[in-house]
């Protein structure tokens, strides 16, 4: 069984998945998160496919440690997301996620375009990355 991550973007959500030693996590895809029902479509899939036992979502946080705008949005992303789903939701805290995400990136040497591409699944298993080394899962 493995864990999925979810990094919530108004355009892009990031998805990454664990091994299942729940020791590794990698980059799987970034799905549009409009139209909403074709995301849950292809995360129920995806849920399936890798035999998931449980959802990880970033929940952004100001660097003072409280909640802005982007986590009610998060916040009503996973209501729905519980109804939609059987699998059990957990939040974990992803504050800078998508600037290490991005900074890897730059690092690694790709391209500017490509890297909106990368990003959302980068910043999803550097999320999932942080979860595990914590002793989750």
């Amino acid at each position: 069984m493995r864990i999925l991550a979810i990094d919530h973007g108004s355009t892009r959500i990031g998805i990454a998945i664990s091994d299942e030693l729940k020791l590794i996590a990698q980059p799987l895809e970034f799905i549009p998160a409009e139209p909403f029902a074709a995301f849950l479509d292809r995360l129920k899939s995806l849920l399936r496919e890798k035999e998931v036992e449980l959802v990880l979502v970033g929940m952004p946080r100001n660097m003072d440690g409280s909640y802005g705008p982007a986590a009610l949005k998060v916040q009503e992303f996973i209501a729905v997301l519980k109804e939609a789903i059987t699998v059990p939701i957990k939040i974990w805290d992803e504050r800078l996620t998508s600037v290490q995400a991005n900074r890897y990136l730059i690092e690694g040497n790709v391209r500017r375009d490509k890297r909106k591409e990368k990003v959302d699944k980068m910043a999803a298993a550097i999320l999932l990355q942080s979860y595990l080394d914590a002793g989750g899962g």
